[in-house]
């Protein structure tokens, strides 16, 4: 008897437990936490995608990609661990969600374009001799663009017994994995792989995810301070929303955006109603990203400058504010892998052979002895010179691919918040590249002057941005974050990081009215529509007094004596899109 009521207690408290692991489940919102390309990363007619799915349990439930379930033979289920195949003949890139129990996860974007690389574990880095943690085994290997990059790394592997394990083939770039246990073993090696004929050069990484993030957070602004007041933002989206509508004259077109972050918190109700089948409405802006733990991180923040809901939490997105009459905007966030500066360039080319028209860059790197405007040494971001020469060349073979195959795409990059020189191609990157395809943000924040926002000195240059002729304009450097609580203000996040966006979004928004517009043309509206920051000289200040590139005589064409001549340039958000619009009106 006694072991019968032994064996229905133990029955009673097995089933209470599944009861209350099933109410758990049910009760914790359905999220993709994370996805990564795995199984053979060089094969791309199948490929897989590892996912780590919070709030899943094992009954039944759907993956959409495009808005079509995959079938189920293509899924394997391991608690919250899931394991997707996709055929890329039967399939295009796009965002990929779950549903279950009448709950969807946020939209993640899945790439099929195959460009991937490996992060190293804790236990694959070590600390080299500048005291910078570096990878042990794993480097890329940029070859020759007389070789076939596929045959050549295979062959190179074979030589030096390595094995390749990631790729990014547009910039006939592929990882390898090293046969080495130390750093001596991998530098000579990599002297060795350096000296080959078919290799342009060899890429050490020497960054983390979080390492990359461009921002700083000293001498916050007040909670009152209008930060984008200084750029006209809600004129330029009641100038949108009154002068576009849907049914007017102009027909806008839909603009994918990619931002090289790495999540997004979709529990804060900045990002709640981003869930899954965003494009069922295809004039609303929709976001797709994998989902952060808390709000305050870099990319919520950043993303939130394109996309947050208004009135909700404690950002508002530019291309949100354009929904009543928007074309629909996709804000793409993914950054490929933690593998550092050389996922962030995968990520991009995904992105840009996935249709994204702007790519959104809010980071940078100094090489070790960079030097601030002072003549200090910059100690935030910086890296070893060997890795500085490898990502150099890595990023001139993206600028140089974007210009032969994408010539339409921009790309927006902050200008760094080390009060250093943005434009010196020795010591930043990827500011200092010279292309007319991307452009550099510098920040600015509100002055203590009782002046119109037109005034030069409504604003004064944030200390801590970096500087000279090779930025292109600046913006309102402090947001204020997300929150977890409806209506809370957030709070501010300052940095250059944060002015990227602002600029990109318009771009974006420039893009929608006319899509022919050229990464030459968008600059000249830009810099024409802008309102100044600074004061006047009686003589050119040296370079590295520039805030921004000074507005030029051409610039002011309508007015060449024009007392903004030779000041620096602020976004002026509204007059840069009522330009646009003249433009493609006087080209009709």
């Amino acid at each position: 008897m006694a072991v019968t009521y032994f064996r229905a207690g133990l029955l009673a408290s097995t089933l209470s437990l599944m009861l209350m692991a099933s109410i758990t489940a049910a009760d914790q919102p359905l999220r993709i936490e994370q996805l990564q390309r795995c199984g053979n990363l060089l094969e791309l007619e199948s490929q897989e995608f590892c996912l780590h799915v919070s709030g899943l349990d094992d009954t039944r439930f759907e993956v959409k990609l495009n808005g079509a379930p995959l079938q189920a033979e293509n899924l394997s289920h391991d608690n919250h661990k899931v394991r997707v195949r996709i055929s890329s003949a039967d399939a295009q890139s796009g965002p990929l969600w779950f549903e279950q129990h009448e709950q969807s996860s946020n939209p993640v974007w899945v790439s099929l374009q195959g460009s991937h690389v490996l992060a190293a574990t804790d236990q694959e880095v070590a600390k080299n001799m500048d005291d910078i943690t570096t990878y042990v085994d794993l480097i890329s290997l940029i070859i020759e663009e007389d070789y076939d990059g596929a045959e050549e790394a295979q062959r190179l592997a074979e030589k030096y017994n390595a094995e390749v394990v990631g790729m990014i083939p547009p910039l006939n770039t592929y990882q390898l994995r090293l046969p080495v246990d130390n750093l001596e073993e991998r530098d000579a090696l990599v002297l060795r792989l350096g000296s080959e004929v078919s290799i342009d050069a060899v890429v050490v990484e020497e960054s983390s995810a979080e390492e990359t993030a461009e921002s700083e957070a000293n001498n916050l602004p007040n909670a009152d301070d209008q930060r984008w007041a200084s750029n006209r933002f809600l004129d330029a989206v009641n100038y949108y929303q009154r002068r576009l509508p849907q049914n007017g004259d102009t027909e806008t077109q839909p603009i994918r955006i990619g931002v090289i972050e790495r999540e997004v918190d979709f529990d804060s109700p900045d990002f709640a109603d981003y869930l899954g089948d965003c494009r069922k409405d295809s004039s609303r802006t929709c976001v797709y990203a994998r989902d952060a733990a808390k709000p305050d991180g870099h990319g919520t923040t950043v993303a939130g400058v394109f996309a947050a809901a208004w009135n909700e939490g404690g950002n508002s997105g530019f291309l949100r504010g354009l929904d009543e009459v928007g074309p629909g905007f996709d804000v793409i966030v993914d950054r490929n892998s933690d593998a550092g500066i050389t996922a962030n360039v995968a990520a991009s080319v995904n992105l840009v052979e996935d249709g994204a028209r702007v790519l959104n860059w809010s980071w940078g790197i100094h090489r070790i002895g960079a030097t601030d405007i002072n003549g200090d040494e910059v100690d935030s971001l910086v890296r070893s010179g060997i890795a500085m020469s490898g990502y150099e060349e890595l990023l001139e073979e993206f600028f140089l691919w974007l210009r032969r195959e994408h010539p339409d795409v921009v790309v927006v990059n902050s200008a760094g918040n080390a009060s250093s020189f943005s434009g010196s191609d020795d010591y930043r990157l990827p500011s200092s590249f010279v292309t007319e395809q991307l452009f550099v943000v510098g920040g600015h924040e509100r002055s203590d002057e009782d002046v119109p926002v037109e005034d030069p000195r409504y604003v004064i240059k944030r200390e801590a941005s970096n500087i000279d002729m090779r930025v292109d304009i600046t913006a309102a450097a402090c947001v204020r974050g997300s929150s977890l609580i409806e209506g809370e203000q957030g709070e501010a996040h300052c940095g250059t990081s944060y002015a990227t966006p602002l600029v990109a979004g318009l771009l974006a928004a420039m893009m929608s009215i006319d899509p022919e517009l050229t990464p030459a043309q968008l600059r000249i509206l830009l810099r024409r529509g802008a309102m100044t920051i600074g004061e006047e000289y009686d003589f050119e200040p040296t370079d590295a007094d520039d805030l921004t590139a000074p507005i030029l005589p051409s610039e002011r064409a309508n007015d060449l004596n024009h007392p903004d001549i030779g000041l620096s340039a602020r976004l002026n958000m509204y007059k840069t899109l009522d330009l646009t619009v003249q433009s493609l009106e006087r080209d009709r």
